[in-house]
Parts: C-alpha cells; structure tokens; sequence
C-alpha cells in the first residue's frame, strides 16, 4: 500500500528531472576540474547523452538506479503498488538503453554509465577517478 496520497504521490513524481540532476552535476563538476571539456544532453547521438566527450569520442550516461532498473541495487526495487505497470516501465526503459548504447558504440563512440549509488558514500571519488581514467584512455586507444 502507497503511504501517500494520489495528490502527494502525483506531486513527487512530477519534481523528477531528466536534467541537470544532482549526480549529473557532481560527474561534470569533478571532469571539469579535471581540466575536461564536454557537451551536456547531447542531442545529435541516440539517447541524448548527459555528458559527451567529442574530444575522446566518449559519452557518459548517469542513470538513476530505480528508473533504468540497475541489477541488484537497493535503489531500484519496484513499488509494491501498480507493480505490472512500474515492470513494464522500467523493462521498456532498460530496453531503449541497450539499444541507444548499442547504435552509439555502433558510431564509434565509448559508452560509460554511471550509476547513483556509485556517487555514494566512500565510493563517489573512486568512481569519479575511475571515470576519468576510462576517458582519459579512450583517446590513448583510439577513441574506441
């Protein structure tokens, strides 16, 4: 049972973004410092990219665990209410990234997501490093 009203429930989804969000803005921050340059939300390859690297041919998608149904992540279980619609939701939107992701590599580019859990805790600047170092080594490879 939903512990929220309709009104409540419709009011907390409707304050959802799909841009600029908080992770977003802790990825780009850290590669700027970085001495990074990229383009934001992309929309001249599939799936408009949150951050791409034209530079390195490389794009970068952050992705909220519960929306984009990350395997086994405490964030992303499913409501207990209206639980076939919240499935087929979250199915149909891990099925239209796999398929973005795939006509982008398709192109040439590198594809790298970054999960929000992955910016929490003690693993956020691991994982920053890490991005960068995947980046920066992508262009030492070729771009592929």
């Amino acid at each position: 049972m939903d512990n929220h009203t309709k009104f409540s429930r419709s009011f907390n989804m409707s304050q959802i973004k799909g841009k600029d969000t908080k992770p977003e803005v802790v990825v780009r921050k850290f590669l700027f410092s970085k001495g990074l340059r990229y383009r934001k939300n992309y929309n001249k390859l599939p799936g408009h990219p949150d951050v791409v690297f034209p530079k390195y041919r490389t794009v970068v998608f952050i992705n909220g665990c519960f929306w984009h149904g990350h395997q086994d992540c405490k964030y992303s279980r499913l409501p207990h209410t209206n639980k076939d619609f919240w499935e087929a939701k979250i199915n149909s939107n891990i099925l239209r990234d796999k398929t973005q992701h795939s006509m982008i590599r398709e192109m040439g580019w590198q594809v790298i997501v970054i999960w929000t859990c992955e910016l929490k805790g003690l693993n956020k600047v691991k994982r920053l490093e890490q991005l960068y170092l995947d980046i920066i080594n992508n262009s030492m490879n070729g771009g592929n």
